[in-house]
């Protein structure tokens, strides 16, 4: 469950997105972060219950920063209005598939994941086993829970057929996808209830099969 003063602190820091504002309120920040990361602790500690490959995981392999990176972008704001952290083995910085839950006020929080654009060579693997076993691929995404959750996989796709696969391949839709995520979105009052823990591990429990589906083509 999270506090309602974290979600008052990022609403804040949306209209006043700069350093000298930051720094006035630095302790609200201290504390939005303090109470974030404490949800993730618990995250972690439930996923670990539910998917051994989870073990050992800490929250500071999971929570990015709230400092951007301006270098390359026409947005010079210097922090992110939103938290976010990757669970994945490896951590954050895995290429791995895993599950993600986002904080950002306006009804913009979701709990998800999948396999964000990962190197060609790993496409290439999760193409490859989506098109071996494409029957087991549909069991998983047309399963009711699954659709209940999430509907469906979405992410980038490809204008045609990718190198090596026919168009009328019946798992073209998804061979096209640069990326393979799912997500299911958040209210801002949802996010402060105390049932929000347990509402996020569910999800995370039914999108399971399919990150386990994708990590084994990495292995």
């Amino acid at each position: 469950m999270l506090q309602s003063s974290t979600l008052k602190f990022l609403r804040a820091l949306k209209q006043h997105n700069d350093k000298p504002w930051f720094d006035e309120h630095r302790d609200e920040y201290m504390a939005a972060k303090a109470d974030y990361e404490t949800l993730v602790q618990q995250i972690i500690d439930g996923l670990q219950k539910q998917d051994p490959t989870m073990a050992g995981l800490q929250v500071k392999d999971c929570v990015f920063r709230i400092y951007k990176d301006v270098r390359f972008s026409k947005d010079k704001t210097p922090y992110k209005t939103n938290m976010g952290a990757s669970f994945q083995q490896g951590g954050k910085k895995s290429t791995l598939a895993g599950y993600y839950f986002h904080l950002e006020p306006g009804g913009n929080s979701m709990a998800g994941g999948g396999l964000w654009m990962p190197p060609a060579p790993e496409l290439k693997k999760v193409r490859q086993e989506i098109d071996y076993n494409f029957e087991e691929f549909e069991s998983i995404i047309s399963n009711k829970d699954f659709i209940k959750q999430f509907g469906k996989i979405e992410g980038e796709s490809l204008k045609t057929a990718p190198q090596g696969y026919l168009p009328d391949n019946p798992a073209i839709a998804y061979l096209r996808l640069k990326s393979l995520i799912v997500s299911r979105p958040l209210t801002d009052d949802a996010v402060v209830q105390p049932a929000m823990l347990r509402d996020i591990l569910k999800t995370f429990s039914v999108m399971q099969p399919l990150l386990q589906f994708i990590n084994r083509a990495m292995d």
